[in-house]
């Protein structure tokens, strides 16, 4: 097994080396297959861990988070990265704190939003730069390299305006993020004007848009980083109540089967 410091190296060097695909386990399980199938590196799933739990997207709070993130450290040899949410407070104190406890906990990288959770919805653009700045300076503390991404929530809260956005995101790099994140954002146009208003790598969630880009496309974009947010456990649960609900079980002949999942979930525990 690698080292934390060797896993660290090993996620900051994929973010030089062109595009990649970071998709989002929710269990130790998924963790595993993605792994045997040959993924990079992995990141948690704020939503599809929630409701694993039985709980909506952001109600399992940071003691369970960092709870998973342990178990999912484990699962695999592959760096882990998180969704750390809004920080799990409003203070930039609390969001330092987070970074501190996720490295503890196994993460070399983990991203702080700026959904506030409440009323205000998105915080002010200042406030939020000062989150990511000791989120950024907690991370700088640590022994290794922890990859920091900042997240624009605006295109996920009704707010479609790129240039807000990207001024956002400009601010974030300041404030010392290594990645940088606007979750919603779907067009080509829109994709590459981020690409080419930033000096960091940029991570964009694939799947979006009436006619969704490519990996492939994406990359000719400049995009470094594509994930999966909890698209995969949607698949998953939408998957299983279509087969619980179907009283033909015609699903049962399109399953893969058990054997070849251990084989993956072998290959995947390193």
């Amino acid at each position: 097994m690698e080292t934390q410091a060797e896993k660290a190296a090993d996620f900051a060097r994929l973010h030089e080396r062109g595009c990649f695909v970071i998709p989002n386990p929710w269990d130790r399980g998924t963790a595993r297959l993605l792994a045997g199938l040959g993924f990079r590196a992995l990141t948690t799933t704020s939503a599809g861990y929630a409701r694993s739990l039985g709980v909506s997207d952001y109600q399992a709070g940071r003691d369970h988070v960092l709870v998973h993130v342990r178990d999912l450290v484990t699962a695999t040899d592959l760096p882990l990265a998180a969704d750390l949410e809004n920080g799990f407070g409003h203070a930039p104190e609390d969001c330092a704190e987070t970074i501190r406890l996720g490295a503890e906990a196994g993460l070399v990288g983990g991203s702080i939003e700026d959904a506030t959770g409440d009323e205000r919805v998105i915080y002010e653009i200042a406030e939020a730069a000062d989150r990511i700045r000791a989120a950024a300076e907690a991370a700088k503390g640590l022994p290794f390299k922890f990859m920091l991404v900042a997240r624009c929530e605006n295109y996920l809260h009704g707010r479609a305006d790129l240039v807000d956005t990207i001024a956002r995101l400009q601010a974030y790099q300041e404030a010392g993020a290594d990645v940088l994140y606007a979750p919603g954002i779907s067009t080509a146009e829109e994709i590459g004007e981020i690409c080419r208003s930033v000096d960091r790598p940029v991570n964009v969630l694939g799947g979006i848009g009436k006619k969704p880009l490519s990996v492939c496309e994406l990359a000719e974009l400049g995009v470094r980083r594509v994930s999966l947010g909890s698209w995969l456990h949607s698949a998953a649960m939408t998957a299983f109540v279509n087969a619980a609900q179907d009283e033909s079980f015609g699903y049962i002949a399109e399953l893969i089967g058990g054997r070849q999942m251990d084989q993956w979930m072998k290959e995947g525990a390193g």
